[in-house]
């Protein structure tokens, strides 16, 4: 599996809702987070190896009700440490 961050923005007044909607529709995602500046949400999701990722963001995120627009980013590896 790969994780794959997509920062959302959304319909003013609709952050709220569509993290709510992805939490019930989207199997693959693991955390989403509200956030301050362009975007408004931070969605990181769990891929299968060989899923298209253009594919999976533009079926089954930009199409969630009340995006507006959305930003990928790609992770190559994972860096873990202790809690400070």
């Amino acid at each position: 599996m790969r994780a794959v961050f997509v920062m959302i923005k959304c319909d003013l007044g609709k952050a709220y809702q569509v993290a709510d909607e992805a939490v019930e529709t989207i199997e693959e995602i693991s955390e989403i987070y509200s956030t301050s500046g362009q975007y408004d949400l931070l969605a990181k999701f769990y891929l299968e190896e060989g899923v298209d990722t253009g594919r999976f963001i533009t079926e089954k995120v930009q199409t969630l009700p009340g995006v507006k627009d959305t930003f990928t980013l790609i992770t190559f590896n994972a860096f873990v440490g202790a809690a400070r």
